[in-house]
């Protein structure tokens, strides 16, 4: 058995969730990689690196990923959890004759314009929205306004932003422009709502779902993840809805991370990534539901189908908090790694910039500076133990 990895650059998803299930599954994983010394460094020293044999490729290019993989060993499975390789991935699954995603889905997944159009046609949601090609004016538009400009197959809230009117259409697109150059973007309306998502994994014909997470946002006009806390179950009917969108799109082998906004009891997707939810949520998912998560997304790619009954927990309760740079310059006090328990409530913080490092502040989540995760039973005790690890922490950004 061999398992054909895609990956761009290192992540938290692939080096501490992925490939350690995969060592505990005893899978040989050959990654394929167009950075291939940045995941030689990432793994150096992990208990399962002896196991992981990592190949340069150009994954952008399906072909080539399937020729990489032709004149290698035979692969038994293909699997990605970027958001810029479902389609490539699932390509290669096909020819090979293996379990995969269609393409069709995860391309409808990844391609913003194309997922609204889908959902229109199959009658499932409508939202005013246009697609804008590299070289063509904003202005022609007759955007709905206030509106979101993002690019087209863009990721979490890089370069997402509201804009009030044509003025500001213009310059939020050139400012797009100028950092992406050759980027197709879409204009859409602003959906209004509370920001929630939902957890799904699925073999093609048994689909469960996990729960999800309520997430608070930076006030606009950027979409910053600043809180995400555990939502159990949400409501049937809503439930119902996001999983009619996803049945519409095509989507439903493997886990998706789906966001989706509730307004007058309406469900209406804002994106769906068609992998696990990232920044750490889905190792704390795993951890909080006290199941093999990792080991069940890799096996649906083998073929195995999921049990009638995952064994999840019901009573955790949790929270996620990311401390976020509020200004350009160089980190020159923060936590370090910690792991604590407080009352009942189990507290996991890693930083995620190093102690020196400069950066600009980009309104992205790229100002994260570090992830603290909390787990425990009672909703109330996790909220006041976060609270009061997060005063008596200090992040000291000089200019």
């Amino acid at each position: 058995m061999r398992l054909y990895l895609l990956a761009t650059v290192p992540t938290d998803s692939v080096t501490e969730g992925f490939l350690p299930a995969a060592a505990r599954l005893g899978l040989p994983v050959t990654l394929l990689t167009e950075s291939p010394e940045l995941h030689r460094k990432a793994y150096a020293g992990r208990d399962f690196s002896a196991s992981v044999e990592i190949l340069p490729c150009d994954v952008r290019d399906f072909r080539a990923v399937i020729t990489r993989i032709a004149g290698h060993h035979r692969p038994d499975a293909v699997f990605t959890n970027s958001d810029h390789l479902q389609t490539q991935a699932a390509l290669a699954a096909a020819y090979f004759g293996l379990p995969g995603k269609d393409w069709r889905a995860a391309l409808r997944a990844k391609d913003k314009a194309e997922m609204r159009r889908r959902l229109a046609a199959a009658g499932a949601d409508t939202v005013r929205s246009a697609e804008l090609a590299p070289d063509q004016d904003p202005a022609a538009l007759d955007a709905p306004y206030p509106c979101v400009v993002k690019p087209r197959e863009g990721v979490a809230s890089e370069d997402v932003v509201l804009v009030e009117g044509p003025s500001e259409l213009a310059l939020r697109c050139k400012e797009i422009r100028d950092r992406r150059p050759g980027a197709s973007l879409v204009v859409e309306e602003y959906l209004p709502g509370e920001l929630y998502t939902l957890e799904t994994l699925g073999d093609g014909t048994r689909r469960h779902v996990l729960g999800g997470f309520h997430t608070e946002v930076s006030p606009p006009p950027v979409f910053i993840e600043e809180r995400l806390t555990f939502v159990p179950a949400h409501p049937a009917p809503l439930v119902e809805q996001v999983l009619a969108q996803l049945d519409a799109l095509g989507v439903g082998f493997g886990i998706c991370h789906t966001e989706f906004v509730v307004h007058e009891g309406r469900a209406r997707l804002i994106e769906v990534n068609y992998r696990a939810i990232g920044d750490q949520c889905d190792l704390l998912l795993a951890q909080l539901l006290d199941i093999p998560l990792f080991e069940h997304v890799l096996r649906t790619h083998l073929g195995t189908p999921l049990p009638a009954s995952l064994g999840a927990r019901t009573d955790g309760r949790a929270r996620l908090e990311y401390p976020c740079a509020t200004r350009a310059g160089t980190l020159t006090q923060a936590p370090s790694a910690q792991d604590l328990s407080v009352d009942g409530v189990h507290l996991t913080y890693r930083p995620l910039r190093e102690l020196g490092e400069r950066h600009e502040l980009y309104g992205t989540n790229r100002d994260y500076l570090g992830v603290l995760r909390a787990i425990g039973t009672d909703q109330g005790a996790v909220d006041r133990v976060v609270a009061g690890f997060l005063g008596g922490q200090r992040w000291e950004i000089t200019a």
